[in-house]
Order: structure tokens, then C-alpha cells, then sequence
């Protein structure tokens, strides 16, 4: 990931209190509760709210969260205490975005799969509940947490750069338009059910990194077990480097094969390595070197700046340098820099000199 987001605070997270309140109050208290009723929300007004505008509902939506939060309740009732802190721990642990991304001793993100294995006839509706949650709309429940549409709004407000920020390449709507990204859910919502609603696991991107190429990919395991991954709300910024080597000066007949990229810094290398597995960073980043529009055009770009106005390749590379450190992101600065670094180090412009005199 090339920059974090900066956290939105905004009046949607509410539904994570909600849900919060019915895992922890109501589920995680079903063996000495007794039979499930609105009496079991009276401590939070607004969701006993909520539940009782469903109960009086004969809708569908109706039935998926008052009924499904019942469903659970009858499951959870007939847990003994270790079963139910056992399903407490991978909640919380489920919700600590940060020291997920981090494999942080001790952390730990529980799949569908835990839950299939240790509790069979719990998992089935579970799975229902959660896998329904973030998509789950209705009047009752908007009245009191607003819409994702107004969410974007203020996230766009503070996240400015409107640049995907997992790729760099594509851009994102802002402020001033009439729609919005996708939020993708980092940590895949088809794997992991207690995170799909939780905002520090919500983050727009373009429709090629959400879509076409993370999809349903796993940030923080792979095949040898558990990894590190960028938090995409991280609290601290960094600076990822990228470092173009080209195999020969003929940049009109240049393929993927003929690049080679270096990326850092070195402390970062395993959070840098998971991320160009899922978003296939160097197979895009090599393309854009390739394109007409992309490293070819570059290159065109800095030769007719010498030709036509006789501004020497160095005085443009310094130029670029200055405006690549202030806005790396605009004209894909941070990826033509590097590429146009390379060139000079192949001696493309001395090449052009010679050929010119």
C-alpha cells in the first residue's frame, strides 16, 4: 500500500455498536437470560428501537435481523462458558484490525472455518447473519446510523489525494461527484464474519485493486500460514521506494520481461511483499512502463523538452524530483521518476547527444 488513509469518524460505526452490544450482551449472556425478547435490548434504547420496528415488520429484511439475531440467541443459550469465551476471544481478537495486519503475538482473525469445526449447527446461521450484515438495508436501522453514501462523503472530504492508494495508478472519485467507490472489505468478509461491518476494515478502491485483482485474496495469511500486511488506516506514514532497472536502451520494443523493480524500505519488506501479491503490482506497474502512455510517453516527453526547448535531461530530472516529492501521485510521478532514473542510468540521453551531433 503506498499511503495509508487517514480514519474518518463518522455516525455509521454506530451499527458496530450495535452489533457489539447483541454479541456481547445479548448472545454472549443467552444461557442465563432466559427466552429471547426486546427485553434483552433495553439497555441500549436505540437498538431496542430498531428491534422493535422489526418485530411489529412482517418484511423479509425484518426476519433477517430480528430473526437471525434470535436464531443465534438459541444457539448461543445452550453453549457451556468455555465454548462462549472461546467465541469472545475471536470476536474481540476479529476486531483488532491493527495487530491483525501487524501478527502481532498473540493476535488472531477467526475464519468461517474455525466456527464450522467447533460449533456445526451455530455456524449456518452465523454465516447468514454476518455474510448479509454490510450489504443489510432498512428505514429503521438508517434513521439511526445514516447511509455509506454520506460516509464517503466525509471520508473524501479528509482523504484527498484521490488516488487509489493500492495502486497509485487509478484515481477516485471525490467530492464533487455523484458516486462513490466501492469499499472493499481488506480483510475478505467471505472469510471473516465478525470484521464485515467494522469501518478500519472498510476502504474505497478502485474497481481494478477491489474487483479485479484482491477480490476475495486473504492479506493476512497464505499458504505458509499467517503474514503481515499494510494496515490501511495505520497511525504512522512511511514512504514505500521503487527502483526501475531496464536490460536495454530500446525503450520502443521494451516488454515486462526487459524491467526489473526493487521496492523498500527493508523493514517494510514483508508488508510490501503481501501487497504486491494481492493487488499483482509488478505485472501493472511493468504494463504502465510499456504503454504508449506510460514509460514510452515519458521518455518522449523529457527528449522534446531538450529538442524543442533545449532544456538538458539532468535540469528536467531535477524538476521532476522537486514535483515527484510534493505530489507523487499526480501524472504517476512516483513511477516516473524511477523509470526515467533508469533511462539515465542506461545512458539513454547521452545515446540521443551523440546521435544528435
Amino acid at each position: 500500500m503506498l499511503f495509508p488513509y487517514t480514519y474518518v469518524p463518522h455516525q455509521m460505526e454506530k451499527m458496530q455498536t450495535f452489533i457489539d452490544f447483541i454479541f456481547y450482551e445479548v448472545w454472549c449472556k443467552a444461557p442465563t437470560r432466559g427466552p429471547f425478547g426486546l427485553q434483552l435490548f433495553d439497555a441500549n434504547v436505540e437498538l431496542r428501537e430498531v428491534m422493535e420496528a422489526f418485530y411489529y415488520s412482517d418484511a423479509k429484511n425484518a426476519d433477517f435481523f430480528y430473526g437471525g439475531i434470535e436464531r443465534i440467541y438459541g444457539h448461543f443459550s445452550k453453549l457451556k462458558k468455555k465454548h462462549i469465551r472461546r467465541i469472545k476471544w475471536w470476536y474481540r481478537c476479529s476486531n483488532d484490525i491493527e495487530s491483525i495486519c501487524k501478527n502481532t503475538s498473540g493476535s488472531y482473525v477467526a475464519c468461517y472455518s474455525d466456527i464450522e469445526k467447533k460449533y456445526r449447527n451455530l455456524f449456518k446461521d452465523l454465516k447468514a447473519f454476518f455474510a448479509g450484515l454490510y450489504d443489510f438495508e432498512a428505514a429503521a436501522l438508517t434513521a439511526k446510523i445514516g447511509d455509506i453514501d454520506s460516509h464517503y462523503q466525509a471520508f473524501v472530504g479528509e482523504n484527498k489525494k484521490e488516488k487509489c492508494p493500492f495502486c497509485g495508478i487509478e484515481g477516485m472519485k471525490g467530492q464533487h461527484h455523484s458516486r462513490r467507490e466501492a469499499y472493499d472489505h481488506y480483510l475478505p468478509k467471505a472469510l471473516y464474519p465478525f470484521s464485515s461491518i467494522n469501518f478500519h476494515n472498510l476502504v474505497p478502491a478502485c474497481h481494478d485493486c477491489n474487483s479485479t485483482y484482491k477480490g476475495r485474496k486473504d492479506p493476512v495469511h497464505n499458504a505458509a500460514g499467517r503474514r503481515k500486511a499494510f494496515n490501511p488506516y495505520a497511525m504512522a506514514g512511511y514512504t514505500i521506494e521503487i527502483q526501475v532497472n531496464l536490460k536495454h536502451t530500446d525503450i520502443d520494443s521494451l516488454t515486462p520481461e526487459d524491467i526489473a523493480l526493487q521496492f523498500g524500505p527493508v523493514e517494510l519488506a514483508e508488508e510490501i511483499e503481501t501487497w504486491r501479491e494481492l493487488y499483482s503490482i509488478e505485472e501493472r506497474y511493468k504494463a504502465k512502463f510499456c504503454e504508449e502512455s506510460g514509460g514510452k510517453y515519458w521518455l518522449t516527453q523529457i527528449l522534446d523538452e531538450w529538442r524543442g526547448r533545449g532544456r538538458c535531461p539532468n535540469e528536467y530530472l531535477e524538476s521532476l524530483g522537486e514535483h515527484s516529492n510534493k505530489h507523487p501521485y499526480a501524472e504517476c510521478n512516483f513511477l516516473k521518476k524511477p523509470f526515467l532514473d533508469a533511462c539515465q542510468r542506461l545512458g539513454c540521453f547521452d545515446m540521443e547527444s551523440a546521435q544528435s551531433e
